[in-house]
């Protein structure tokens, strides 16, 4: 039971650690001189940032993939602290349903970010008020991890669900 135990653990600090990473990350979409998130763009041959504000075209899809990524890895967080707590409140027997719950909340939000920022992501991109034309590139690495942490995000919660209280 303890190295099932330690297992969730790590399995859920790796799921939090891969949404801090994709929210804060520079790489949801890259090219040959830029890269950028849902935060900013950079210019790599100039070390330049434009912070993405509200003077874009498609700012409001921004922010709500930034509100849903900020939320996924508050609900993470969370989660982390309700098993914990309820850990050592359960009762034998006692499922850790509002654990799983919490981290099924997290997962709905990442795989919600992730789908706009898919869907969106022609329109985002076209904006004339970067400094480089960002057209042209493909899905970095923390597009990707966002994606694999939506899927550690729900088979924590699922485990979550399944796993009972035992001594």
């Amino acid at each position: 039971m303890l190295i099932l135990l330690a297992f969730i653990i790590v399995f859920h600090i790796t799921s939090a650690a891969l949404l801090f990473i994709s929210t804060i990350d520079n790489a949801w979409w890259v090219g040959d001189n830029f890269s950028t998130d849902v935060w900013s763009m950079c210019a790599t041959n100039t070390t330049t940032c434009t912070s993405i504000t509200d003077q874009f075209k498609e700012y409001q899809s921004i922010q709500a993939v930034q509100a849903t990524m900020i939320l996924s890895t508050i609900f993470c967080c969370v989660a982390f602290l309700v098993f914990i707590l309820q850990l050592f409140r359960l009762k034998q027997g006692e499922r850790f349903v509002l654990t799983s719950i919490i981290q099924l909340l997290s997962c709905l939000c990442v795989m919600i970010a992730a789908s706009i920022y898919t869907d969106r992501h022609e329109e985002l991109h076209k904006s004339i008020e970067y400094s480089v034309n960002i057209s042209q590139g493909q899905y970095g690495y923390s597009f990707v991890l966002a994606w694999i942490a939506f899927a550690f995000t729900l088979i924590s919660g699922v485990m979550y669900l399944i796993l009972r209280k035992r001594k």
